[in-house]
């Protein structure tokens, strides 16, 4: 479908007399490729990788092949990333060198001042002209040559517009443009385009657009040069078709991935001045995105400009409905409903300070009501870690209590023997075990979620799971005690009786590997859901 619609739009522009494509309906197809640029891009991209691949896989010996290549890597370039182009053209320059090739030396120069000139580089341009001697080229050097020398010319004429230089600027471009008309060869889309350009710098309107339109017709003719020539037409003729013509070379130009293209910047500054503000915003974007991408500064002021004027417009256009509304209540209040208006402004200044009034009460509501929530929270964890912990206190007492009996009266009877038998009865390990047990058995008692919540945060090769026997593990702890509020470093690593290094391993670890990155893990792990002793969700604990 794509196919027959590109083949399509040449027909349909030169039928615009018979009234088959409007601009509202190209307007459209406009706007809808704007949104599928990307997957242009992407096709561009990959042509690009493509052409990169095959200039890395080229030997180093086969200068030959490498400078085949980057000619074709800069024609990809060329109108799609200025940088690249550029750092292409260079080593292209480099290569020509190596070949000790003449022609392909002039060749990769004129490569270069061409690029330069497209993005505004006038001089560096110049100074390339002024280096490069037409007589001693090949045919096909030398139509690269002339083309970018009379463009060169045109543009300058064109920018100093002073009476002594201009006109001599642009008779030196006419004959440039001569030059190449009479070398290129009849019925080739050269021979088409200079003549079209010859009849338009000398002011032979009807020629031009003949020529332009019988070029149009050609089906040879790719997208991004069918662009070139409808934007060139657009210049040469009347209003609703050179609307048409720049919306179709926009639609190409977005096909074709180009981003150094006047058509779609020409064609928002025709909606602006037709005060189509909201379509010439969007091309005007664009436009800017077009020329940011590939690089050109120059371009980025321009429709800068451009936007600042449209800005303008808009806030006009805002101030005069603003006038427009104040007129009709002045009419209003012309018919005898002052009465009316004034009590009317009164109750709706009044309704908006309520609302106010509400919007503040009910966002202190929600703080407070989630302060309150927090408090709740806080208060049911203290609540049943304080008693299991005093009940565990007790035991501990009541142990220490009989040891100090036993210790007294073994000391009293001077029985060593029984000393060393009751201290290896207490065991460290198995009384550190019974707290961690005691504190992960509280925990998941008041976040049963906590292990599932923990590990959605993780992907999947990298979740953490106890092992047969644990309830938590030492990664999953320290994670815990932060759920509490326990956030320091020194003081996780003082309860999991762990050096500090340790601890701050274990959470960076964790962190590195996790979906969230920062302050957005911590928060995630804040918001696990806390169930109380008795099983009431959140959201109980919210009405309490």
């Amino acid at each position: 479908m794509k196919i027959l619609f590109t083949f399509l739009l040449p027909i349909l522009l030169l039928n615009t007399s018979q009234g088959r494509q409007s601009p509202d309906s190209l307007l459209t197809v406009l706007k809808a490729e704007i949104l599928k640029k990307n997957s242009y891009e992407q096709k561009k991209e990959v042509q690009l990788k493509r052409l990169k691949e095959s200039l890395a896989a080229v030997p180093e010996n086969n200068v030959s092949k490498q400078y085949v290549i980057l000619s074709q890597l800069i024609d990809a370039y060329k109108s799609y990333n200025f940088d690249s182009a550029h750092v292409y053209t260079y080593k292209l320059i480099q290569v020509s060198n190596l070949l000790k090739d003449r022609q392909k030396q002039q060749e990769s120069k004129i490569r270069l001042g061409a690029l330069q000139l497209s993005w505004g580089m006038y001089k560096e341009a110049f100074d390339c002209i002024a280096q490069l001697n037409a007589a001693p080229l090949s045919d096909s050097n030398k139509l690269q040559f002339y083309e970018f020398k009379a463009r060169a010319l045109h543009e300058l004429s064109a920018y100093n517009t002073n009476r002594f230089y201009s006109p001599a600027n642009r008779s030196e471009s006419i004959k440039t443009l001569d030059s190449a008309v009479v070398l290129s060869k009849p019925g080739t889309y050269d021979k088409y385009k200079y003549t079209g350009q010859l009849y338009t710098i000398t002011g032979q309107r009807e020629k031009a657009v003949t020529i332009l339109k019988q070029l149009l017709s050609r089906k040879d003719l790719t997208i991004h040069q069918w662009a070139m020539v409808a934007n060139d037409l657009s210049y040469l003729v009347s209003d609703e078709e050179k609307e048409k013509l720049l919306m179709l070379a926009a639609i190409y130009d977005i096909r074709s991935s180009t981003k150094q293209t006047l058509a779609i910047f020409r064609l928002g500054t025709r909606l602006l001045d037709k005060n189509e503000l909201d379509d010439a915003q969007l091309l005007l974007n664009e436009a800017m995105a077009q020329a940011a991408f590939f690089g050109n500064k120059i371009q980025e002021k321009n429709i800068a400009t451009t936007l600042t004027q449209l800005a303008a417009q808009k806030l006009i256009r805002s101030e005069n409905k603003k006038i427009d509304l104040l007129i009709a209540l002045i009419s209003v209040v012309t018919l005898g409903l002052i009465g009316i208006g004034i009590i009317s402004y009164i109750v709706f200044t009044r309704l908006k300070k309520v609302r106010i009034r509400e919007a503040v009460v009910k966002e202190k509501y929600q703080h407070l009501n989630e302060i309150n929530k927090r408090l709740l929270e806080d208060g049911h964890i203290k609540e049943e870690y304080l008693g299991h912990f005093f009940h565990l206190i007790s035991g501990h007492i009541s142990r220490l209590e009989k040891v100090k009996r036993n210790t007294e009266h073994m000391l009293k009877i001077k029985n060593y023997e029984g000393l060393m038998k009751l201290a290896k009865e207490i065991d460290i390990k198995r009384e550190r075990a019974g707290l961690f047990y005691t504190f992960d058995t509280i925990f998941l008692k008041l976040f049963p979620n906590f292990i599932d919540a923990f590990n959605s945060l993780l992907k999947p090769e990298d979740q953490i799971w106890p092992k047969s026997g644990e309830i938590l593990n030492t990664n999953l702890r320290i994670f815990a005690l932060m759920r509490l509020g326990i956030k320091d470093n020194q003081t996780i690593a003082n309860i999991l009786e762990s050096t500090l290094s340790t601890i701050y391993t274990y959470k960076n670890r964790i962190k590195t590997k996790a979906l969230f990155r920062g302050e957005d893990f911590d928060n995630k792990i804040m918001e696990i859901k806390f169930v109380d002793a008795v099983g009431s969700p959140p959201e109980q604990l919210n009405q309490m």
